[in-house]
């Protein structure tokens, strides 16, 4: 399978839904063209190419080959790789992988709106203000929050041993379904709605006076686990305002998004610029190394 494969199709689902948000756009007087817009493209590229690139880099070449000689010298190798899924039709696969991955996505999610330290990560996601709710915004994301989903979400395809088929469908799949929950459109699917998540459910999760013992919808691609376990909710109007309370000082660029939560400990202006630096060293030392 071509390497570019998910990059090209990351670009024709963006393409693709922004133009049905504009045709339909259920927040009509939401503009288009925002002020820090800049700033979740680069999200979309970093968080939706170079960082799986980078964390997949790191893995195979520093920490797996470490960990299968640690394996291999107690004899659990087998064990861990356990290899089930690897005689299973492909079509199989597909749909086990997807709703594998989705529920663990679900009970991650739960844990980083209750757990204080995964909160401040997941922060950055929730940063989305009034205005500012749209197909790009699902990859505004804090790298170490992406890095802790993945790594969760892939182990149990990688002990299962998951062609890379099925695992490149629940990606582009996925991404449809991000893009399509955060886009300014107003679908539910009608009784769809009660197994995939939607645009309408999931602003909810956005909502400004959710806590962490009331926020809803944390499903990702399927909203069945909310409605089964009692988080789900989905009113016909969307909330009165997103984001959560103290949202007004949170960083708004991506480079202080990188090293948030480093603005917390250092406060003030200083605290800013030091993320600001930081986070541009580290896009540009990541970029740099990706093409040597």
């Amino acid at each position: 399978m071509s390497p570019w494969t998910y990059p090209i199709a990351l670009g024709i689902i963006s393409v693709v839904v922004a133009g049905i948000e504009r045709v339909m756009p259920w927040r009509p007087h939401q503009p288009v063209l925002r002020k820090w817009l800049w700033s979740d493209l680069l999200h979309l590229v970093f968080n939706g190419h170079f960082l799986g690139v980078l964390v997949y880099v790191i893995a195979t070449t520093y920490v797996l080959p470490y960990f299968d000689a640690a394996l291999v010298s107690v004899g659990l190798r087998n064990a861990v790789y356990w290899g089930a899924a690897a005689q299973w039709p492909l079509a199989v696969q597909v749909v086990v992988a997807l709703f594998v991955t989705d529920f663990l996505d679900w009970c991650v999610h739960n844990l980083l709106h209750r757990v204080p330290f995964l909160w401040e990560l997941h922060k950055t996601h929730h940063s989305v203000r009034d205005g500012e709710m749209d197909w790009i915004v699902s990859f505004r994301f804090q790298w170490t929050e992406v890095a802790f989903y993945k790594s969760l979400k892939y182990l149990p395809l990688a002990w299962f041993a998951f062609g890379t088929e099925a695992v490149m469908v629940h990606a582009v799949f996925g991404t449809l379904i991000g893009h399509l929950n955060h886009a300014n459109l107003k679908w539910s699917y009608g009784p769809l709605r009660y197994l995939l998540n939607n645009p309408r459910m999931h602003i909810w999760h956005h909502d400004f006076d959710g806590g962490a013992r009331t926020t809803r919808n944390f499903g990702v691609i399927f909203s069945c686990w909310d409605w089964m376990f009692g988080t789900a909710k989905m009113p016909d109007d969307p909330p009165a305002r997103i984001g959560f309370p103290g949202v007004e000082t949170f960083p708004r660029t991506f480079f202080g998004h990188v090293t948030w939560p480093l603005q917390k400990w250092v406060s003030g202006r200083l605290g800013r610029w030091i993320g600001a630096g930081l986070g541009f060293v580290a896009l540009a030392g990541a970029l740099a190394w990706l093409f040597t």
